[in-house]
């Protein structure tokens, strides 16, 4: 059980490609433990406007059919901004991709998201502390 004073919001992206300034989420999941360890999920798949490269579909599995009607970040970008609002970010090397990657979608969306109070917990760096 965690102790924390504030929501922990893990976040796992899946996307076009890693280049943080040209590739774009095609499925964010989120899970967000509350102080009391409570648990709120949200997962959306969402259009890039890009076609997904193959080598990126072998890897995740989505397809350009999946998520033609997806709705675009732009769309629900404010929607997962609310989701976020308060919450401490962590995830699985989520300070060198996941948050860069959906802090550049935030600004292609033409949204101000500031992270500058929040901790950011990276599991991954956890882990190669811990197992050198």
């Amino acid at each position: 059980m965690l102790n924390i004073n504030r929501p922990i919001a893990f976040i796992d992206l899946e996307t076009t490609g890693i280049n943080l300034s040209t590739d774009r989420i095609i499925e964010i999941a989120i899970i967000k433990i509350m102080p009391d360890n409570s648990r709120v999920v949200k997962r959306k798949l969402l259009n890039p406007e890009m076609p997904i490269p193959a080598n990126s579909s072998d890897i995740h599995g989505i397809t350009d059919e999946m998520v033609k009607d997806a709705p675009t970040f732009k769309q629900v970008g404010n929607e997962i901004k609310q989701f976020l609002e308060s919450c401490d970010l962590g995830g699985y090397n989520s300070n060198r991709f996941d948050i860069p990657l959906l802090m550049e979608e935030f600004l292609r969306a033409g949204m101000d998201v500031d992270l500058s109070d929040r901790k950011m917990i990276d599991v991954q760096h956890i882990f190669y502390s811990m197992e050198p």
